[in-house]
């Protein structure tokens, strides 16, 4: 009886240590694990560990990815003109549920915060000036967050890319200054690629 119980509250530490999730939350997830079919119980684990064990960066954008490149970067109907740089991939994701942008993307896995000592060599910005110095791209949407940080990076990467034949916009303010766009509404998201600006 001990085991048992000793399984269940490393479960509930477990759960505790997700983003979002306190105690109480993590207690009532440990025990729904407990409730289901034993079937669905190891669904979830073997989904976790699917994932850890085959999803990884694309080696073109840095979007997570089962082979070697993403499903946007091996999709032959992109417009490859078109590169928007966003954060994470979960912003990428957010982007796409918008359905109004169709072009390529650049995933800086972060953004700069000397405070939190993130510094541009621990991004892939080089990745990103190599990309476009080599590639084809009329245009460089930056979809960073319009935070501090997220407009510091903007800034950063356009001063990278200056001395390049490419046109550097960013999206339109609709999205407001300190908001996240993994938690935008794909409207304001819409809007904010179709009324994008030149930086």
């Amino acid at each position: 009886m001990t085991q048992v119980a000793d399984s269940v509250t490393r479960m509930v530490d477990e759960f505790a240590k997700l983003p979002g999730i306190g105690r109480k939350s993590a207690e009532r997830l440990a025990y729904h694990i407990l409730r289901v079919h034993k079937s669905e119980a190891l669904a979830l684990a073997d989904a976790i560990r699917d994932v850890r064990e085959n999803v990884h960066y694309c080696k073109t954008c840095f979007n997570l990815a089962e082979g070697e490149e993403c499903a946007i970067c091996r999709d032959p109907k992109r417009d490859r003109t078109l590169l928007c740089v966003v954060e994470q991939p979960r912003d990428l994701m957010a982007l796409e549920q918008s359905g109004m942008y169709a072009g390529m993307y650049h995933v800086l896995l972060g953004r700069i915060a000397p405070l939190d000592g993130i510094g541009p060599d621990q991004l892939t910005i080089e990745a990103l000036v190599e990309r476009v110095r080599n590639g084809n791209f009329r245009e460089l949407i930056m979809a960073t967050n319009p935070t501090v940080e997220g407009d510091g990076t903007s800034l950063f990467i356009s001063n990278q890319l200056a001395e390049l034949p490419v046109t550097i916009t960013r999206l339109a303010r609709g999205i407001t200054t300190g908001s996240v766009l993994e938690y935008t509404n794909k409207e304001i998201l819409a809007d904010a690629i179709t009324g994008r600006q030149k930086l």
